[in-house]
């Protein structure tokens, strides 16, 4: 296997067969308590069946949600010493609610897919970025 500029590419009887990028797709969301269930169960049916459609074209890798900051520890080596703390790593309005990693051929394709995330969870703001190997 060679990589080059990122993307790895792999060999299979002498002929060269291009892998795809994988980009991650991470959900922002608002801190504070979790939405009711009469508005978080059709957001979570819609993202369900945008997954499906994902993992049926092929570009699906993994996804997951995170639980609260709240529930986070940060570790800080310094000197030779690791500072455990808990909570989240920065204080903020908001943090990664959860994450999808999808292959595609291109950034337009990541953004496209991006695009359909959004819309399934308006109004939470979804950063694309391709995952460097």
């Amino acid at each position: 296997m060679v990589v080059e500029r990122g993307l790895s590419r792999s060999y299979k009887g002498g002929k060269e067969i291009p892998m795809t990028q994988k980009y991650l797709l991470s959900i922002y969301q608002p801190d504070g308590e979790t939405p009711p269930p009469e508005v978080l169960e059709p957001i979570m049916a819609n993202l369900g069946a945008l997954n499906e459609e994902m993992q049926a074209k092929g570009v699906w890798v993994f996804a997951a949600g995170l639980h609260p900051p709240s529930t986070a520890t940060v570790l800080r080596a310094n000197d030779g010493d690791v500072l455990m703390t808990d909570g989240p790593f920065a204080e903020g309005k908001e943090h990664i609610g959860g994450f999808t990693i999808i292959q595609a051929a291109d950034l337009d394709e990541a953004l496209e897919w991006g695009r359909r995330l959004a819309g399934v969870l308006s109004p939470l703001p979804i950063e694309v970025r391709p995952v460097a190997f």
